[in-house]
């Protein structure tokens, strides 16, 4: 699996990347990162002598918007390093993602077709007041035809795109095999009871004690399933 991501931050995922499980799957070549920023697709600069990919609104209003070209540029330079003339077949394995605040909802189901489905995922951050409307309109007819989706990662509104693009990365990447070390340390896997403990088995804090539940120490499993399956039902 191979995550191109389009943002004009870029360096804004190297702290999170670096010091997860995320940044040791891509050193064991379990999956590959590759970044693209928009202002690398443009040779115009403005009086400061700086490459600016965002203009005012159309019609009026607050903010900046990027603009379409840069944006495309560099969904075709990712493209280009996907595509391969002798199979057409692989263009089929190709997902773009455009974040949407009221898009449809991005799960774990999701990130599990995804990670079935496809070898290459393209993310598009957007920033400011939003990316240029007609990018979405030319990527959703334009080669690969079908393959851009509108994707919220929750019921709100964030700064930028590159929140919800960590989000999508770290939760495709970590259904890739291998990348947690055994198949077992999927949550989705186990029957997650939302309540876990550890050491010590008595917690003192602020005069009171605190307890590991009896039943998490009595050693039948067949108990603890039970007991786990009562809490998640309950979540």
């Amino acid at each position: 699996m191979t995550f191109h991501i389009i943002t004009l931050f870029p360096e804004s995922f190297g702290s999170y990347i670096e010091n997860s499980i995320i940044g040791r799957a891509i050193r064991e070549k379990k999956i590959k990162l590759r970044f693209y920023n928009p202002r690398d697709f443009i040779s115009a600069k403005n009086k400061t002598g700086y490459k600016s990919v965002d203009n005012k609104p159309y019609g009026g209003g607050p903010g900046m918007v990027i603009e379409a070209l840069p944006i495309l540029k560099a969904v075709s330079a990712a493209l280009s390093k996907i595509r391969s003339p002798k199979s057409e077949a692989l263009n089929k394995k190709i997902k773009i993602i455009i974040f949407q605040a009221n898009a449809k909802q991005f799960t774990n189901q999701l990130a599990r077709q995804w990670e079935n489905k496809y070898d290459h995922l393209i993310m598009i951050c957007g920033r400011y007041e939003g990316i240029d409307a007609r990018v979405k309109k030319i990527l959703k007819t334009c080669q690969p035809a079908g393959r851009a989706e509108e994707v919220s990662v929750g019921p709100f509104v964030l700064t930028g795109g590159e929140l919800p693009a960590l989000v999508v990365l770290d939760a495709v990447s970590r259904q890739v095999d291998g990348v947690l070390g055994k198949f077992e340390s999927l949550e989705e896997e186990r029957t997650a009871s939302g309540e876990v403990y550890t050491r010590p088995e008595i917690l003192k804090y602020q005069s009171k004690n605190y307890k590991v539940p009896k039943v998490l120490l009595s050693g039948n499993h067949a108990e603890i399933d039970k007991w786990r399956a009562d809490r998640q039902s309950r979540h």
